[in-house]
């Protein structure tokens, strides 16, 4: 699929279900304003049972952020309003749960297993290029 192919990561906390998930969201997103969103994200993922603010703190640390920035960003409303836009549009969109993927447009109900996505991303692309070539 190659440079056919974007994915776009939106922020869902569900905090009725992770009490600290709308934190963890903002620290991502704050570390994501020094080039390691991805790696924080990973953080979070790992240690889904330490996510008090100050197991926040340390893993900002741990990935070597500027710390005083990283909690100027976390404690933001900038950060704030961007998860709050992400899952308001994801709730529009009907996202009920983490997580969900969309392909080209469509909410994709199978399995997450790579194989099935793999073939879901296929197929939709072969259609897209099929509804592309019919409008030429």
């Amino acid at each position: 699929m190659g440079n056919r192919l974007a994915f776009v990561f939106r922020n869902f906390p569900l905090t009725e279900t992770h009490p600290h998930a709308l934190h963890a969201a903002y620290a991502a997103e704050a570390a994501g304003r020094q080039d390691k969103f991805w790696d924080m994200h990973r953080r979070l993922m790992e240690n889904q049972d330490a996510l008090e603010d100050d197991d926040l703190f340390d893993y900002a640390k741990e990935l070597d952020l500027d710390l005083r920035q990283w909690t100027h960003d976390f404690k933001s409303e900038e950060i704030a309003r961007k998860v709050e836009q992400d899952f308001t549009s994801g709730a529009r969109s009907g996202v009920n749960g983490t997580p969900t993927f969309f392909i080209n447009g469509v909410r994709h109900d199978g399995s997450f297993e790579y194989s099935e996505l793999l073939a879901a991303l296929r197929q939709h692309s072969h259609s897209s290029m099929r509804m592309r070539q019919d409008k030429s």
